[in-house]
């Protein structure tokens, strides 16, 4: 296939190249130890007020590593899963089963038995990290797996002693919030440390086709799949990020606020680490659904920049408090960057009026580690595109045919780099449909390029609601929904329609109660031609979400077909 010049290169900030060196590092193991010794000193993560450096990092993720080899016998190649929110834990785990040369699965805490047992049985994972909270949901999962080793851990476990025993007694006691279970011969993660420590982290040999995660995708469009990431896929996705935001932050200088959690690919390579490569601080938010905590960690903090969601940047900005700590941050934000879902340009409107700083979308997929295209870090405003292809990667907006479209025409995105994934997890037939014999990974996903090399999305593939030979995009029914001042949350689905095949139907959750459904049309129809009207709206408390805030369309779908079948 035959591709236009790489237009989006004229649209690259002065100092950024066009190609990175996507093997700076043979695996992320190096990188992890090249940044342990170059920040010793320096914090590294920051949760509920206590600190951990980068030093602390290299020693117990040192330590963890040699127990899960030596005391657990672990080879290289086999899979952890780590079922971990936004803890201490977290990186520590992570970075040691990494460092033994293990590949890592990392697993939604939310997760049901059920679909924890489904991912432990197709990962064929020989050991799982779980925090107590979860730990009823592996009991009820573990019968129907060969996971061999289960080590828990408590919330205040890398805490200093007094504190570690306050929160983890506040957490089972107090709170309640760990649900009784009972698992035959777990070990804790402190014991974990300890026995480790005794023991030698064998030099592993990991080289960049080395596999790095097993990170499950597509459980909202039907069976989870394990995307196949290699350590060669994420270090070439840090360098190509970090090249891209070099322009505007420092080595060792830079607070990340981490809300999103870990275990999602885009806090896990736009937070963790592309942050633990420029040496900067990461601030875990262990439950950001906590708001009024969520928003008294954030005035305690001085950050330089914050990754989220639509709905993440939405909910902050309708917190009481959030205003102040606008006023204690001031000057001290750098950039925002939202990604993992489409932005409102109302949200953004808003959140550059608070803050000051431009909300900058970046688009992704899990295929591909996950960064693809960002928009300009010295950006003045919200662009409402997804941005240019970022260095050493290339995008080609294909027709059904896989042929290139013209310039502004919708057709499916497509993504060439070193960042796409080997392949699906003993999938081969879903791999074949998303990984063409060129190395194209197609994304699912509708776009256009503009003259400018600028990506804009349109809809998912699967979910264009077709309206009388019509093609009806829910992301842009929703954003007229959401210019209404009444209106809280709003997702749009394809329904069944005798004449037009399929109708819209718009689900809204209301920020004024008095919102009707005939004024909420009429200002729909201010904005949208007829075919894309809602023909029928439904009000409700609260929309079906993704653990980091997608609206699950499919399930609103099913819902209406139930209710109205």
């Amino acid at each position: 296939m035959a591709l236009m010049r790489k237009i989006w290169l004229d649209s690259y900030p002065a100092g950024i190249p066009p190609e990175v060196d996507v093997r700076a590092y043979p695996s992320l193991k190096h990188m992890l130890e090249h940044s342990c010794e170059r920040f010793r000193d320096k914090p590294a993560f920051l949760n509920m007020g206590v600190t951990m450096t980068y030093g602390e990092l290299d020693r117990l993720s040192r330590d963890f590593g040699a127990y899960l080899q030596k005391e657990l016998g672990l080879q290289k190649g086999d899979r952890v899963a780590v079922m971990l929110p936004n803890l201490l834990q977290y990186p520590v785990a992570l970075f040691g089963a990494l460092r033994a040369g293990l590949t890592v699965v990392n697993v939604n805490p939310l997760y049901t038995a059920s679909e924890l047992e489904q991912q432990l049985g197709d990962s064929d994972a020989k050991a799982i990290v779980v925090l107590e909270n979860f730990a009823h949901t592996l009991e009820g999962a573990l019968p129907k797996t060969r996971l061999r080793h289960v080590i828990t851990t408590q919330i205040g476990d890398l805490f200093p002693p007094a504190r570690r025993w306050l929160v983890n007694l506040a957490v089972k006691y107090v709170k309640r919030m760990v649900p009784r279970w009972r698992i035959d011969d777990t070990t804790g993660f402190r014991r974990a440390l300890a026995r480790g420590a005794r023991r030698e982290l064998s030099e592993t040999s990991l080289d960049p086709d080395d596999i790095a995660f097993l990170q499950y995708t597509g459980g909202t469009t039907g069976r989870p799949k394990g995307a196949i990431l290699t350590h060669g896929n994420m270090v070439a996705n840090v360098e190509q990020t970090a090249v891209w935001i070099g322009i505007t932050l420092k080595e060792g200088e830079e607070t990340v606020v981490t809300a999103l959690p870990l275990y999602h690919i885009f806090a896990l390579t736009a937070n963790l680490l592309v942050f633990l490569k420029l040496g900067g601080s990461n601030v875990l938010i262990t439950n950001p659904r906590d708001i009024p905590g969520f928003v008294a960690e954030l005035k305690k903090t001085r950050f330089t920049a914050i990754t989220g969601v639509n709905t993440l940047f939405s909910v902050l900005l309708d917190a009481p408090g959030f205003a102040e700590v606008c006023a204690v941050n001031r000057g001290a934000l750098k950039v925002a960057v939202a990604g993992g879902m489409a932005v409102q340009r109302a949200v953004a409107e808003r959140w550059q009026q608070a803050t000051g700083v431009p909300l900058i979308e970046g688009y992704g997929l899990t295929e591909a580690s996950p960064i693809v295209c960002g928009n300009p870090f010295d950006a003045k405003e919200f662009s409402g595109k997804l941005g240019v292809p970022v260095p050493s990667t290339e995008v080609a907006i294909l027709n059904e045919d896989g042929d290139e479209v013209p310039l502004g025409e919708l057709g499916e995105i497509c993504v060439r780099g070193p960042q796409v994934m080997r392949s699906y997890w003993n999938a081969p037939e879903e791999t074949a449909k998303v990984l063409l014999p060129n190395g194209w990974l197609r994304t699912g996903d509708i776009g256009r390029m503009d003259a400018r090399g600028f990506v804009e999305f349109s809809d998912r593939r699967k979910d264009v609601i077709v309206v009388s030979g019509f093609k009806a995009y829910p992301t842009e029914i929703e954003d007229v929904a959401m210019l209404h001042p009444g209106v809280k949350d709003a997702g749009a689905v394809g329904v069944p329609d005798e004449r037009s095949g399929e109708a819209v139907m718009l689900f809204v959750v209301r920020k004024d109660p008095g919102l009707t459904a005939k004024a909420l049309l009429e200002h729909c129809a201010k904005h949208l031609t007829g075919y894309k009207l809602p023909r029928r709206i439904e009000f409700r408390e609260q929309l079906p979400k993704t653990p980091i805030g997608k609206i699950l369309r499919r399930q609103l779908k099913d819902e209406a077909a139930h209710s109205h079948g």
